[in-house]
């Protein structure tokens, strides 16, 4: 089985929400997992956890599926490439839903043929400029609502989980 590695960075949850996370994670990896929360000082009455994480190619996939259960919660996660396959990034807001890339060696998101023809289908039909389509396919949306809770949140300390399994 292809290992690897990655990282799920909450940027703001509820407090009601911190066990349900926890219990979420927790039950990707079969143990328990405590976070060190934070106040996330971009949102009053929220947290922020981060850590690291190794495992099996497609953990950072169960994360997100588990993770996106909590709705009020904003948060990315993140996969290494593995010599399976390429690495992965995904981001969840709760006004915007949840946005997926598939991330080359450097940490650039690469997009796949098809959906550029779509966005140069859909700039060609007048139903959106390809500035806006390939603006989608990069997740700037995500980006630009996630950066203040990203920036908020610098300094912070990342927990590190070393062995999973």
């Amino acid at each position: 089985m292809d290992n690897t590695r990655g990282i799920i960075a909450i940027h703001s949850a509820p407090a009601a929400l911190r066990p349900h996370l926890e219990w979420a994670i927790g039950a990707v990896f079969a143990h328990p997992i405590e976070l060190d929360w934070s106040d996330q000082p971009a949102e009053p009455r929220s947290s922020r956890a981060e850590f690291s994480w190794h495992g099996p190619a497609g953990t950072g996939a169960q994360l997100t599926s588990a993770l996106k259960a909590c709705v009020r919660a904003r948060f990315e996660v993140t996969e290494e490439a593995s010599a399976s396959g390429a690495g992965n990034r995904w981001a969840y807001t709760p006004s915007l839903g949840l946005f997926s890339a598939v991330i080359g060696e450097h940490g650039d998101i690469m997009i796949h043929e098809d959906r550029l023809k779509q966005a140069l289908l859909a700039d060609a039909l007048g139903r959106r400029s390809l500035a806006e389509g390939v603006a989608d396919l990069l997740g700037a949306r995500w980006d630009d609502e996630l950066e203040v809770f990203r920036q908020a949140g610098a300094g912070q300390p990342v927990r590190w989980l070393h062995k999973v399994g």
